[in-house]
């Protein structure tokens, strides 16, 4: 069969199994990416993911490990907090949903013993289906910390990229994703915010993409705001796809991408990660058709979940992946069967 005009994509996450959180070995864990490897393989997804397992930690389950995975391993940031760190971080602006900070830097920021290259590694042998790696972006890394060494977050922010561009050079991954979850709800810092993300993305081999959405904290939406705020933002990006939040909150923006540098392309979000209702390929297939009436064929080449699903049952996030293609398959008049 043919490449489809469309691709189907997950955002990253999959929900952990269970023998993986009883014993997370590296046996179990070898075990339970090639489950959830086949999975995504048999739902007849494009482009799939590890699930993000390899980031599971059992004390920060929270984000699955969207964000101390990536800053505790780093250099000049200390895991230690003390009473007095916690209150200043909750007087900061903008990160009211975590209770403290991932850490406090302390001084220059490092690599120090993170090493996305050996969790790379690990997975991309155990499929031949197309690989995503996902990064968390900078800005929303730097704002989970408390800052005791720059004295500002651009500076910070920058120093938190520069390390994961020496990460991601290493990475082969055919399409590399950074994801930011924190900018959507604070478009005061889009002016300058592309210029950390674009450091990470640069150094990507494959397809660079970037994963926009609202939060999905304990299943609940964090952020709030308009694409219309962030296109400048958007059309500063070294992207080449864009994979944004909408079967949550509706279709009634599209007509703000009509703006967006042509060269990019769009994924459209048309599963909804907050529901555990499974949408029918039918609601799939008319949530492709609205955002192509407005944008055109040309623009659309993604469809995905709004955000992972690492908060949903097993059960139900395989049946929504099925959905996800089977939809796209009869809006293009394809045989899923194929």
């Amino acid at each position: 069969m043919t490449e489809p005009s469309i691709k189907t994509t997950v955002v990253g996450s999959y929900p952990l199994p269970s023998w993986l959180a009883a014993y997370p070995s590296i046996p179990n864990l070898r075990d339970a990416l090639l489950v959830v490897l086949k999975t995504q393989e048999l739902a007849g997804l494009d482009v799939i993911s590890d699930g993000e397992l390899t980031r599971f930690d059992i004390n920060h389950p929270q984000t699955n490990g969207m964000i101390e995975y990536f800053v505790r391993p780093m250099g000049g940031i200390s895991s230690a907090l003390g009473r007095r760190h916690v209150a200043d971080f909750r007087a900061q602006q903008g990160m009211g949903f975590r209770t403290q900070p991932a850490g406090v830097v302390e001084g220059p920021i490092t690599e120090g013993e993170l090493d996305l290259p050996s969790a790379w590694q690990f997975v991309q042998k155990l499929t031949e289906i197309p690989l995503k790696f996902t990064v968390t972006a900078p800005y929303m890394l730097a704002k989970t910390l408390l800052d005791r060494h720059y004295g500002d977050l651009r500076a910070l922010t920058m120093a938190v990229a520069d390390v994961l561009r020496r990460q991601v050079e290493a990475i082969d991954a055919p399409v590399l994703q950074v994801d930011e979850a924190n900018l959507t709800g604070h478009p005061e810092d889009a002016e300058w915010a592309h210029e950390p993300i674009n450091h990470v993305l640069d150094g990507a081999h494959g397809e660079r993409a970037l994963h926009l959405c609202f939060g999905n904290y304990g299943g609940q939406s964090i952020q709030t705001g308009f694409w219309a705020n962030l296109l400048g933002f958007l059309n500063n990006l070294h992207v080449d796809h864009l994979v944004l939040e909408f079967a949550r909150r509706g279709y009634d923006e599209l007509e703000v991408f009509t703006d967006l540098r042509e060269e990019i392309a769009l994924g459209i979000g048309v599963i909804d990660i907050k529901d555990n209702e499974v949408e029918s390929p039918d609601t799939v297939a008319r949530r492709i058709q609205r955002a192509v009436a407005v944008l055109e064929m040309e623009r659309i080449k993604w469809i995905h979940p709004d955000c992972g699903f690492w908060m949903v049952p097993r059960s139900v996030a395989d049946r929504k992946m099925r959905a996800l293609v089977a939809g796209r398959d009869l809006f293009l008049g394809r045989d899923s069967s194929g």
